[in-house]
Parts: structure tokens; C-alpha cells; sequence
């Protein structure tokens, strides 16, 4: 069954306008099902809003599809905001396309535990509920392989049957407790597990992720090349069938009335004939269980770009979860008749200008290199020495992660250094300093996403919210400035020193600053200091088995290599010490010092 995903050309997959193309030839192809959202990374039904109903917003990183924005329209989900390749959408993004769906009855947020969409899909909400708008959150957490407690499982293919439930309920005119409630019921129900090939490959490169030892199967890969539990022999079709039905059965929760939702769900480049070969083997081994396979969907619904690999999702269902999930959909990847022409069918036109790409930041090379002051050229420097390292930075990421965080971390510093260039101020005085950090870290968790672009936009947004108004920018205001960011940065991912994250590196340069500060360094020295420090703590982590995160499930193998969140920063608050020194002479009395 093995397949070998042959190169991308990389001349139709640029990554920088990867996620903008695709969407919007979806939008072209499927106009009559769905429509761009407003000034957003993301798609909306073209039903949408529709008032007094709960709108059903969904999301995550693009790679996936049909999951997400395949699975908008009517009976499904109203909205799916998009994020770029494996990484979770920026929660400005999620914002603008959940308070687009709005009908004024709430909204459902539903989507795969992954750390960075719980961030912004969790600020989202926060920012909805401060302008009145109620929402709930459903997490989906089918992955029997990626945990022991299902709370801290992600989220994969059984994505499909959590919106599908929320989506039917959300139709029929439940009120935003009930959808909640009844999504919540078909995730508790709800079991999937993975087997992998061979790696994917992200746009833009020619090699994939990962690669699958020839002859061996990875059992339990996660959808963006996270570890799997273990590496077996490779299997025939029917072989494979019963180490998944094998894995499943036990971990199916009690209850139901025998019928069983059924997906055998291709990842990507798995032939559609092998899919069938090995469901054959699939319905044959849930009846011998006396189980009974309800409305089997056997295709790709929740992929991984190209990968070669399949999953089996079993949904043990009661009469409340069928009659939601076999109610009729109209999607531009799903569709479920009822019988007859579904009622509302938009027509097949769409207005030029929905079809145009939504308003994004500055591109960098329109901005002025000269322009945004010290904090522009600092953060240009950090830019400069991140893109030097992406590489490196992907491959220390691959090791626990999907391997993205080079190419994202490169993304959202580009994003910031054109926000500072553009929208800081011209001078060096701690106002436009904190306005130029605040403008550069909303950018880059925009456009990096995940959660490594949540924590670094937080970390310079605080920074720049505590030096917005010091009366100057001495050694002992960036102490207090740091220390709050790295509090800020605490709270929102959870981490704290030892975790083997960017707080290590983080808390080291805290602590140098804090000590400069008490002996009234300048900051040229004191700023040394802390690069130093957050240098020495980055390789140190090489040495710390990761606490949180997905690295967490690797214990001691992830034990070996540096962690690529710390080593991004240490890299950037070095390449900033040159500047800070040059730029801290006489011309900046008053402003920094």
C-alpha cells in the first residue's frame, strides 16, 4: 500500500501566497456554497448570517482539507478561518471571521487541540465577549494515540464528526448551550487512530517533513508529522485493518445502541483503492464485534498535504448523534441530500470583489529600511539572523513538532519589521518605541499564527505596552518591560522555566537585565548581558526533557537538541545588541539611554 509522494513543483506552491491562491480559487470554484470573509483569512457560508441561529465557526491550519474551509455551508459549519501551512489562524483573524457569521445568537467555536489554536481561538472569544457577542468552545480531542487522558489528545480526523454534529444542531435552531452540549457529546464519543507511510511536503520545498523508514509504517503519526507511538513492519491492507480496529475497539466509550459512524479517512496520497481494500477488512472485523458500520464514509476528509497514511474514526452513536449527523449538508468538499435540492441555494455568481484577496499588512520590501527608528532596526536585525537560521530552526522544530517553526517565526518577523517600519514612530522616544513594538507584535502573531506566533507577538506587544509610557528607556524600564512580557507570556502558554520552551531563554534575559538594572548598567551593556544569558540558556535546554507542548509525550527523547522557541530568541536578542549599541550614543538622550 506504501506510496511515495513525488516533489512539489515549488513555482505553484510559493509558501508566502500558498494560503491566499488556494483560498481563493476555492472561493471561484465554490461561490455558490461559500464567499470570502470580510478583510479575513477565511471563508464564510453564503447563507451566513443568518439571524437568530448560532453560527458554527471553525479553523486551523491549511494542509488539511478538506478540513476546514471545505466543510463550510449550510447544515455544516457557517465559517473556517485559515491559517497558513499547519499553523493555527492569528486570533485577529479568528475575530474577524466569527463576528462576520454572527446572527445574534452566539457563536460555537470548534476545533483540534493544538496549542496555538486554543490560544487564539481562546483570545477571539475573550475579544467577542468584551463587544457582547456569548460563544462556546468544543475541542476536539479524538487521538487515541496522542494521550492517555482524552482532555490533552488532539484533534484529527474526528474534527469531521464534531462540526458535522454542531452544524446539524446549529440548523435546526438549538440555542447556543444545546449546540455546545450536543458537540461536546459527539467528541466524548468519538475515537480515531493513525497510521502514516511517508511524509508530507510543505509548499515550497522539494523534500518532505519526515520520512518513513522503507518497509515500516509509523502507528499513531499525528497530522502534522508529530511522532507517532511506535514504528512496525509494513502491512498489507487487511493487516492493517485489524491493528487499527484492534487499537480502536477498547478505547471506544460505552453506550449507544450498536450502530457505529464509520470514517476510513485518507491523509493525502493514499489511492482511493486502497482505502476500499482496507475497509472491506474494516466492516468485516466491526460486525464479527456485533457492531453494526452506520452511513461509512470512506475517502479524504482531514488530510496532511500529501502525505501517505490513513486513519479509522468509530463513532459508537445513540438516536441524538445519527439524527445530526445523517442531517443534510451542502459543503463545497461534503454534501448529504435529504431527498431534494437543498432550500437557500445561493446562486453560482460571486461579485468580482469577493473573489479579491482580503486586506493584509505591509509587504516589506514597500516599507523604508530608514524608517520606525531603534526599534524598527532592531527588530530588522532579529529578522536578518532568524532567516539566516530558518533552516535550522525547522529542523530543531521537526524533532518534536511539525517543523514549521522556522518558516513561521521568518513570516511573522517580516510581518513585524514592515508593522514598526510603517505604523511606529519616527523618533526614539519611549512612546514611539512602544507603539512600533505594540504595531510589530500584533503583526507577528498575525501572521505567523500558531502558538510560537501568539508568544512572540505577546511578548513584544507587552514589552512595548510598558515602554509606551516610561520617561525614558534606561536599563531598569526594559527590566520591568521584559519581566511583565515573560508574565504575560507565563499566563497565556502555560510554560514556565525548566518546560523547555522560549521561557528559558526568556526568563535568563529577564534575570540579566533585573541584575544590570540594580547596579545601573547602561543598556548597551545590560542588553549584552541579556543575549548572553538568553544564548546560554537556549543551548541548555538541549539538556531539559520537555513539560508542555507536543514535545511533552516524548519524555526523554525529546531530551538531545536545543528547543527551537529558545534558540529564535536568543539568536534575535543577539542580532538586536549591535543596534542598541550604535544607536544609544548622544543622539538619544532623553530616549533610550
Amino acid at each position: 500500500m506504501t506510496t511515495i509522494p513525488s516533489p512539489r513543483p515549488t513555482t505553484l506552491t510559493d509558501p508566502a501566497t500558498f494560503k491566499t491562491r488556494w483560498v481563493d480559487g476555492l472561493v471561484a470554484a465554490y461561490g455558490r456554497t461559500v464567499r470570502r470573509a470580510p478583510d479575513a483569512h477565511g471563508v464564510i457560508a453564503r447563507h451566513a448570517p443568518t439571524a437568530g441561529k448560532v453560527a458554527v465557526v471553525i479553523g486551523g491550519g491549511c494542509g488539511h482539507y478538506p478540513a476546514f474551509a471545505g466543510l463550510v455551508g449550510p447544515g455544516f459549519a457557517d465559517a473556517a478561518v485559515v491559517g497558513d501551512v499547519f499553523t493555527s489562524p492569528s486570533a485577529e483573524q479568528v475575530y474577524r471571521t466569527a463576528a462576520a457569521v454572527d446572527g445574534g445568537a452566539g457563536v460555537l467555536f470548534s476545533y483540534g487541540n493544538y496549542a496555538g489554536d486554543v490560544m487564539h481561538f481562546g483570545l477571539a472569544a475573550s475579544r467577542l465577549a468584551a463587544e457582547g457577542i456569548d460563544s462556546r468552545t468544543v475541542i476536539v480531542t479524538d487521538d487515541v494515540a496522542s494521550a492517555t487522558t482524552v482532555a490533552d489528545r488532539r484533534g484529527v480526523a474526528g474534527d469531521f464528526v464534531v462540526f458535522k454534529v454542531a452544524g446539524a444542531a446549529a440548523a435546526r435552531g438549538e440555542d447556543l448551550a444545546t449546540v455546545a452540549e450536543l458537540a461536546e457529546h459527539a467528541n466524548a464519543r468519538t475515537r480515531t487512530f493513525g497510521v502514516a507511510f511517508d511524509g508530507c511536503t510543505l509548499p515550497g520545498q522539494t523534500e518532505p517533513l519526515f520520512t518513513v523508514d522503507q518497509g515500516a509504517v509509523e502507528l499513531g503519526l499525528g497530522i502534522h508529522g508529530e511522532p507517532g507511538m511506535r514504528s512496525a513492519e509494513a502491512m498489507d491492507a487487511h493487516e492493517l485493518a485489524d491493528v487499527l480496529v484492534d487499537q480502536l475497539l477498547p478505547e471506544l466509550p460505552a453506550g449507544g445502541d450498536g450502530r457505529v459512524a464509520v470514517i476510513l479517512n485518507g491523509l493525502g496520497s493514499t489511492a482511493y483503492e486502497d482505502l476500499f481494500v482496507t475497509y472491506s477488512r474494516v466492516h468485516a472485523r466491526l460486525l464479527d464485534a456485533g457492531l453494526t458500520p452506520h452511513r461509512p464514509e470512506v475517502g479524504e476528509l482531514v488530510t496532511s498535504m500529501d502525505m501517505a497514511g490513513l486513519s479509522l474514526t468509530l463513532v459508537p452513536l445513540d438516536d441524538t448523534l445519527a439524527e445530526l449527523y445523517d442531517a443534510p449538508c451542502e459543503t463545497p468538499a461534503f454534501q448529504l441530500s435529504a431527498g431534494g435540492t437543498l432550500a437557500g441555494r445561493a446562486p453560482d455568481t460571486v461579485p468580482e470583489a469577493e473573489r479579491r484577496s482580503p486586506s493584509v499588512a505591509p509587504d516589506l520590501a514597500d516599507t523604508d529600511p530608514a524608517a520606525g527608528g531603534v526599534a524598527a532596526a532592531a527588530l530588522t536585525a532579529a529578522l536578518g539572523a532568524v532567516t539566516d537560521a530558518e533552516d535550522e530552526l525547522g529542523r530543531l522544530d521537526a524533532v518534536a513538532a511539525d517543523g514549521d517553526h522556522g518558516q513561521g517565526i521568518v513570516r511573522g518577523m517580516r510581518a513585524a519589521v514592515a508593522a514598526a517600519r510603517t505604523r511606529g514612530g519616527g523618533t526614539d522616544s519611549p512612546a514611539d518605541v512602544g507603539t512600533a513594538l505594540l504595531a510589530a507584535g500584533t503583526a507577528l502573531a498575525d501572521a505567523a499564527g500558531g502558538a510560537s506566533g501568539a508568544l512572540f507577538g505577546l511578548l513584544l506587544t507587552e514589552t512595548g505596552r510598558r515602554l509606551h509610557p516610561a520617561d525614558a528607556i534606561d536599563t531598569a524600564a526594559l527590566a520591568a518591560a521584559f519581566g511583565s512580557a515573560q508574565d504575560a507570556v507565563t499566563e497565556l502558554g502555560g510554560a514556565r522555566p525548566g518546560d523547555k520552551t522560549m521561557v528559558d531563554a526568556l526568563d535568563a534575559a529577564v534575570g540579566a537585565l533585573r541584575a544590570a538594572a540594580d547596579r545601573s548598567a547602561e543598556v548597551p551593556a545590560a542588553w549584552r548581558e541579556a543575549a548572553d544569558a538568553a544564548d546560554e540558556a537556549a543551548r541548555a535546554t538541549a539538556d531539559l526533557t520537555p513539560s508542555v507542548g507536543r514535545a511533552a509525550r516524548l519524555g526523554d527523547r525529546g531530551r538531545g537538541s536545543p528547543d527551537p522557541g529558545a534558540t529564535s530568541l536568543a539568536l534575535m536578542l543577539d542580532a538586536a545588541a549591535a543596534v542598541i549599541t550604535e544607536r544609544c550614543g548622544s543622539e538619544l538622550r532623553g530616549g533610550t539611554r
